[in-house]
């Protein structure tokens, strides 16, 4: 699925951090977002997962490099991204009964913590 960049907005400012003079006059910080509940393109399906996942606004920052086209397009590539992740429908958790031998090595490892506690106790007086 692909979002037009219509209903991406992308908004530029000053890079925080190091750079000296280029970063104090350069806008290459990008910031773009993406309005769930604003987008004709999702389905109604798809509105609701992204909604209940990460919210009505999807956001993605990028100040990596020097350049704002540079930035431009990892905003972009990280919004689609997380965009993607949250639309991802998850794999539904089959039940399955533990193995003979992992039921055997939890029972292990309590006796070894019982064990390991009992040698911690003051001796008896008998």
């Amino acid at each position: 699925m692909t979002i037009p960049l219509s209903e991406v907005t992308v908004r530029t400012s000053r890079s925080s951090g190091p750079g000296g003079q280029h970063a104090n006059v350069t806008a290459s910080r990008v910031e773009a977002s993406f309005d769930v509940l604003a987008s004709s393109t999702l389905t109604d399906t798809q509105r609701d997962r992204v909604l209940a996942r990460v919210g009505p606004r999807v956001v993605a920052i990028a100040q990596d490099e020097r350049s704002q086209a540079r930035n431009r397009e990892l905003a972009l590539t990280r919004l689609s991204e997380r965009l993607a992740r949250a639309l991802t429908v998850p794999k539904r958790r089959r039940a399955t009964r533990p193995t003979a031998a992992s039921r055997e090595r939890r029972l292990q490892a309590k006796r070894k913590g019982t064990e390991r506690k009992r040698e911690r106790r003051p001796p008896e007086d008998s």
